[in-house]
């Protein structure tokens, strides 16, 4: 069995330890972090070893880093990941910019080593389910949608929202991986991309623990409209925000020559599909709690709102298929090619808004296949 080190003990770190519950083939052994103390908490309370940063890369015994540091940091440890002949997989983004994401993926090519990078959750029940329908042709080509996240932004829960609002944070590289790469599922790469943004407020105050009260300075939009061009002719209007207070948008509605489909919530793993196929009929619902990656598995709350009782969450799942595909000499499907196609789309989209013009993307990429049940089986624990 391949050994896993984490590296980043923080709160997204729960969720990837939680996995060791639900797949047969993810070995976190060893943890590190910036912070020794946290590297230590963490060794102690998953019963598991704790080293430094450095110490960790040069482990011979480790074969993949699990790189759940911040997306600033994400470069330097990917690089630092490869240049130590270890397989690297992280959390979304890739990089905060296209150069350093294609320095990242021909480094990982050159060296023979595999580079995987969440988001995974176009691999739930909910993304696979709604891939299988469109696939079916029972709605006909996608010629026409749309995408929606909006919230009022983290500064009123989290005790240390500065990061959202700074180079490397703000909606399209927080959120947009998660849309971007369940379009990029459903629909193929993308061709074009037309942006516009704004910041609504150029200062926020934090609502809740020790700096409570506290005013800081946002340094990034935080709201994007954004129109995509697919290569199978297929256009998509996006808004993505961390500006509004309520809303009653669909997640993602997809409009096909034959009829329509509101889709998943690109954030989680399951959760019900909706197919209509006249003018004015009805919305048949489908469920994924038939699904192996569908069905509810959290039942307590844990503080991350992705987390809640009654949803379905398999974070993970991307690094134990990749884990699979390494000791099957298989290609993954959070693989450099994708990863690095929906750093371009996030990038171009900021480009887009900056310059207000239309831009092409750098990139291509295979559309995903179909995640089968007997592929998951091989790797879920019974």
């Amino acid at each position: 069995m391949l050994n896993v080190g984490l590296i980043g003990c923080g709160h997204i770190s729960e969720t990837y330890f939680r996995s060791r519950d639900y797949f047969n083939n993810v070995n976190i052994t060893t943890c590190a972090d910036i912070s020794i103390e946290a590297a230590k908490r963490c060794a102690e309370e998953y019963n598991i070893k704790s080293k430094q940063v450095d110490a960790l890369l040069n482990d011979t015994e480790i074969d993949i880093i699990l790189n759940l540091t911040n997306p600033t940091s994400h470069y330097e440890t990917i690089k630092n990941t490869l240049l130590a002949g270890k397989h690297s997989y992280c959390e979304k983004p890739l990089s905060i910019n296209y150069d350093q994401g294609k320095e990242l993926i021909e480094l990982a090519n050159s060296k023979n080593l595999y580079i995987g990078n969440a988001p995974d959750t176009f691999l739930g029940g909910g993304g696979q389910l709604t891939k299988k329908i469109i696939e079916s042709g029972e709605v006909g080509d996608i010629k026409l949608g749309n995408f929606n996240f909006a919230f009022p932004g983290v500064q009123s829960w989290h005790p240390n929202p500065e990061p959202w609002f700074l180079e490397g944070g703000g909606p399209i590289l927080d959120m947009g991986p998660y849309y971007y790469t369940m379009l990029v599922n459903l629909l193929g790469p993308a061709k074009n991309i037309r942006a516009y943004s704004t910041t609504v407020s150029k200062y926020r105050n934090i609502g809740d623990g020790p700096k409570k009260g506290k005013e800081f300075k946002v340094e990034v939009p935080t709201s994007y409209y954004i129109i995509i061009e697919f290569h199978n002719e297929a256009v998509i209007q996006g808004f993505l925000s961390f500006d509004v207070i309520n809303h009653q948008l669909n997640f993602m509605d997809f409009f096909g020559t034959k009829g329509s489909i509101i889709g998943p919530d690109p954030n989680m793993f399951g959760g019900p599909i909706r197919v209509s196929l006249s003018e004015g009929g009805e919305w048949k619902e489908y469920s994924t709690e038939n699904m192996i990656l569908g069905k509810t598995n959290i039942f307590n709350e844990s503080g991350r709102s992705n987390e809640a009782p009654t949803n379905a969450n398999y974070r993970g799942i991307g690094l134990s298929e990749m884990i699979y595909c390494i000791e099957n000499n298989q290609e993954h499907r959070c693989n450099g090619k994708l990863v690095l196609h929906v750093l371009d789309m996030l990038d171009t989209t900021i480009k887009s808004a900056e310059e207000n013009k239309n831009l092409s993307l750098r990139t291509t990429c295979e559309q995903t296949k179909l995640f089968l049940d007997d592929e998951i089986e091989k790797i879920i624990k019974k």
